[in-house]
């Protein structure tokens, strides 16, 4: 690839990976409609690690506080809520490795299509309308925390992240939908949903490392530093903004720019 190709994939990667307009449509639609190449699994592995490490820094006391309660809660010394946040996050995690084992081949085949992109952004782009609005309709008291959201509300939330393996669905988009739906404050539900992935993203990234390791051809290793620069970078800046933003307008400019976003696809493939 290119080095503008891999400034803009990797900069799209940062600024989308944690937005609620899914990330993946963002990657493929460069090949969908410019007609680029596939990024390859290099580029793939870099825009893992950046992302990976921009939402580990940015949330580094959250992430440090639930690892200690979570191997204290092993040995049985530490019944803090931070180790049952910890777990709760680990076994919400678990749907999305199954489902992915499992449909990757089927998804990579027949889902990674405009029509398909264009129909989820649309689709989950009014799910999360909706949600946005019953939780701006709430009193502050009425929102719950991360307690009350309990180990059933977060394999919930868990669930619908497997569903974001579809292209166009949006991991942070519907997995803050549902905690929205839940109960949760938008700031949590996003919080929420940066915490959740973070082994989401560790698991993709090291399968993706996995097959780099067992390809015979080289490795572009140029992709690999100059893409994990640049979405860690953009990373940390959009989740830093966007927590920001989220506090004044709330999800719609988000949802209204899917809704766009959705409709150009639909003209581009059927029109």
């Amino acid at each position: 690839m290119t080095i503008t190709e891999i400034f803009i994939l990797a900069i799209l990667q940062g600024l989308t990976e944690f937005l609620p307009v899914s990330s993946s449509a963002h990657l493929i639609l460069p090949s969908a409609v410019l007609g680029w190449k596939d990024q390859g699994l290099a580029l793939d592995v870099a825009l893992h690690v950046g992302t990976l490490l921009a939402v580990v820094l940015y949330f580094r006391k959250d992430v440090a506080n639930m690892a200690v309660a979570c191997v204290g809660s092993i040995k049985g010394d530490n019944t803090s809520f931070d180790g049952k946040l910890a777990w709760w996050i680990l076994f919400a995690t678990i749907p999305l490795g199954i489902f992915g084992l499992l449909g990757k081949d089927f998804i990579e085949a027949h889902l990674r299509t405009a029509l398909v992109i264009a129909a989820t952004t649309l689709i989950f782009g009014f799910l999360l309308g909706f949600a946005d609005i019953k939780a701006g309709k709430r009193k502050a008291t009425e929102h719950i925390d991360f307690e009350k959201l309990g180990f059933k509300g977060a394999m919930l939330i868990g669930l619908a992240q497997a569903v974001a393996l579809i292209p166009g669905t949006s991991r942070s988009g519907i997995t803050m939908t549902i905690g929205l739906m839940l109960g949760l404050s938008r700031e949590n539900a996003a919080r929420f949903s940066f915490l959740l992935s973070i082994p989401a993203i560790a698991m993709a990234g090291s399968y993706l490392t996995l097959k780099l390791i067992t390809e015979t051809g080289p490795v572009d290793w140029n992709a690999i530093g100059i893409g994990s620069v640049l979405a860690f970078f953009s990373a940390y800046v959009c989740i830093h903004y966007f927590l920001i933003l989220l506090e004044k307008v709330g999800m719609m400019p988000f949802v209204i720019y899917r809704l766009v976003l959705g409709v150009a696809l639909l003209w581009f493939v059927l029109g």
